[in-house]
């Protein structure tokens, strides 16, 4: 097996026998994104530090032992992420270009502290998608697009965490952080046939992650299997003070403890066919088959179950983005050409040849709003999708049929749990005959996680779908 398919664990042992280093791991992996980025475009900078960083932690492991499982793994960053280093942090926009963090992200210190190699930052698509109607899933001015590694310029990449998606599938890191608002973990996990976490809001630091909605965003790990994305999620937890979700975690378990091959006996799950809206016949045929051996593992499955499908609207998130926004560029680089969300805005009219191929239609859309979030019809549209996505959402049909999850194919219900600030995995479940990839995606009440952990690690581990793709 290739070094760059090889799990967190299986590394780990070949690092514990001597039979690997760190900076050995670590130059495999440069090698990969040396011969397939050019095609594949998911990684957007280097961190020239990172043979350093890795031959340190070396020493460390001879001298101390490994501080965690994550001791010597090259992880990306999705690159709307503060690294406090020589590496940028853009959100993918020309108007950001320059801005270096002045510290890490509360998740990328926690990812140094497990002894992590922070090898470099993840394409994406621009403002995390949140800057304009129509424009393609993990395109941005300042990196380009990012193309799918099973059908590049084929098959859609998913957004907006696409290089952390296509990165991890291509074999260019063992792991990855991605960020998600409404689908920008789940969709380019399941579109990359990779393992996605989209946690609980609160479970995860915020603090130095450029900003959509306070009230949805949240951090997550992408990686290949699971067991690995157990594993970083447990390096990233924690408490911190500069971001109030997380002083309500009401999560102490160690999520690599969830790791059960017999997860799905007893389990009980429903099935929403109101989200299966835009599927195409072989994608609900590959869904069917994952019904059925959730089945055959033991688990009984309510089908189908009623949930609100008209939770697509924007409006919280077009209140809270100038003020996060705005929030986050007055504590920015000194020498950025912007210092608001206006400044953005200006700035991209100003080079519009280069930074508006699509346009910024929900930049100047969120621009029109106050920032300040008095308004009746934002306070109302927090109320209402709380209503709709948790009591008479998730919660509704949770309670009603004594569930432990709901089942979903790909990102489609990632709305109804991002206004919930509720959490999901995704698993790879097969590919069509095209050989598009397909997900099948685990939904939870809060600090459900290790739950969704178990459910899905079991159903992984009996199907094993996952197949590398094929790169020229």
């Amino acid at each position: 097996m290739a070094i760059n398919e090889m799990t967190i664990p299986e590394l780990q042992q070949k690092m514990e026998y001597g039979n690997l280093s760190a900076k050995e791991l670590t130059k495999q992996y440069l090698k990969q994104i040396a011969s397939h980025n050019e095609q594949i475009n998911a990684v957007l900078e280097l961190n020239p530090d990172a043979l350093h960083i890795a031959e340190s932690l070396d020493t460390e492991r001879n001298q101390t032992g490994p501080r965690s499982p994550l001791h010597g793994i090259p992880i990306l960053v999705k690159d709307n992420i503060d690294t406090g280093d020589k590496m940028h942090t853009t959100a993918g926009s020309l108007a950001m270009e320059n801005n270096y963090a002045k510290e890490d992200a509360f998740i990328v210190r926690k990812l140094r502290e497990a002894g992590a190699v922070t090898l470099g930052k993840a394409n994406l698509t621009e403002w995390a998608n949140f800057m304009t109607v129509g424009m393609p899933n993990g395109y941005s001015s300042l990196g380009g697009q990012v193309r799918n590694p099973y059908g590049p310029g084929k098959f859609d990449t998913g957004g907006s965490s696409a290089g952390s998606g296509a990165g991890i599938a291509a074999g260019f890191a063992a792991g990855a952080l991605g960020t998600e608002t409404s689908g920008s973990i789940l969709s380019p996990a399941s579109s990359n046939s990779i393992v996605g976490i989209k946690p609980t809001v609160g479970l995860l630091s915020r603090t130095g992650i450029i900003p959509i909605s306070n009230s949805q965003d949240t951090a997550g790990p992408m990686t290949l299997t699971v067991e690995d994305a157990a594993i970083l999620l447990d390096a990233l937890t924690g408490s911190d003070k500069n971001d109030p979700a997380t002083l309500i975690n009401k999560t102490t378990k160690n999520f690599s403890q969830s790791l059960n091959i017999n997860g799905l006996k007893n389990a009980r799950l429903g099935m929403s066919r109101d989200y299966l809206q835009g599927a195409d016949d072989e994608e609900i045929a590959i869904i069917e088959d994952a019904l059925a051996d959730m089945e055959k593992l033991g688990a009984a499955i309510t089908d189908p179950v009623k949930l609100p499908v008209d939770v697509n609207d924007i409006n919280v998130m077009l209140h809270e983005f100038k003020s996060g926004v705005n929030a986050y560029l007055k504590d920015a680089s000194t020498n950025l050409p912007v210092q608001s969300l206006q400044d953005v805005i200006q700035f991209n009219k100003n080079h519009k040849n280069e930074a508006l191929n699509y346009g910024q239609t929900i930049l100047e859309q969120s621009d029109k709003k106050s920032g300040n979030q008095t308004e009746a019809e934002y306070i109302q549209a927090r109320l209402s999708d709380l209503e709709q996505s948790q009591e008479e959402g998730i919660d509704k049909a949770i309670n009603e049929h004594n569930l432990d999850a709901l089942i979903f194919i790909n990102n489609y219900g990632a709305g109804i749990a991002a206004k919930a600030g509720y959490p999901s995995i995704t698993v790879p479940a097969g590919y069509t005959s095209a050989g598009k990839p397909v997900g099948i995606t685990l939904t939870g009440v809060a600090f459900t996680e290790a739950r969704l952990i178990e459910l899905a690690y079991a159903y992984e581990q009996a199907t094993n779908h996952r197949k590398t793709p094929q790169l020229n």
